[in-house]
């Protein structure tokens, strides 16, 4: 690596609650990037970027330029971008890749960095329960719901996908923000089931908005990112140790 570290960053959830506020933590997410990057050899984008996105073939969803230009950036001096889709984003197609130089995940990875493994996704799906999600799941990454969606015109499929959005917030409220428990927790009973059949050092997910670092079995630590919504926590590998840290600036 150089002497440079990666870094994991997730749940940004660009879009909400409305536009003020999701601009000033663009912002602050710009001020973040540009403080890694004479650091950074790679950085790990672990899903919900945006609360909403779909690719047309000739359009993308307005805003978001300060990040993106600020990711280009980066990509071009260098640092490896790897992009995870997350329940919120997974309709990101070949934008990213083709503007960024971003490598694409729709599935949880395995990596190996310095000798250690880490086990990287988002999230969502993982674990026992949540049949109802993995059933809505299923259809959304369907090719042929993807057509569907791709007949509506951009204003409208943008305005229906942020209502369903903001729908789903109101009925959730805070619950992605409280934690249930080791044994209830379904990332941590997958990391528990899955640390038995395979070795990991570092599990490294988003999705439930909660900033953890719990031990699984004898070595391993599960890492969750927590979500900007309400901190502004990441994740570094400096090539011996992975912290969290919390950025102030």
């Amino acid at each position: 690596m150089s002497g440079k570290n990666i870094y994991f960053i997730s749940d940004f959830h660009l879009g909400v609650p409305d536009k003020e506020t999701s601009l000033a933590r663009e912002k602050k997410i710009v001020r973040w990037l540009e403080f890694i990057q004479p650091h950074a050899a790679e950085l790990y984008l672990v899903g919900d970027i945006f609360d909403f996105w779909f690719e047309y073939k000739h359009a993308v969803p307005r805003g978001y330029v300060r990040l993106l230009g600020t990711l280009a950036k980066l990509s071009d001096a260098g640092v490896k971008l790897h992009f995870f889709t997350g329940n919120h984003d997974m309709w990101v197609f070949d934008y990213l890749p083709n503007e960024l130089g971003a490598t694409i995940y729709r599935n949880p990875v395995t990596v190996t960095l310095n000798d250690k493994t880490f086990f990287i996704g988002h999230g969502d799906g993982l674990g026992p329960g949540d049949k109802g999600y993995k059933f809505i799941k299923k259809i959304f990454a369907s090719k042929i719901c993807q057509w569907l969606f791709a007949r509506f015109h951009p204003n409208f499929g943008t305005w229906l996908a942020n209502y369903f959005s903001r729908s789903s917030r109101s009925a959730t409220g805070n619950t992605d923000e409280i934690y249930l428990g080791d044994d209830k927790e379904f990332l941590m009973v997958f990391c528990n089931a899955y640390i038995k059949q395979h070795h990991v050092d570092y599990f490294i997910f988003g999705h439930r908005h909660l900033v953890l670092d719990k031990p699984i079995g004898k070595n391993a630590r599960y890492i969750n990112l927590g979500t900007w919504l309400n901190n502004s926590m990441y994740a570094v590998w400096d090539g011996q140790n992975l912290s969290l840290q919390k950025f102030d600036g």
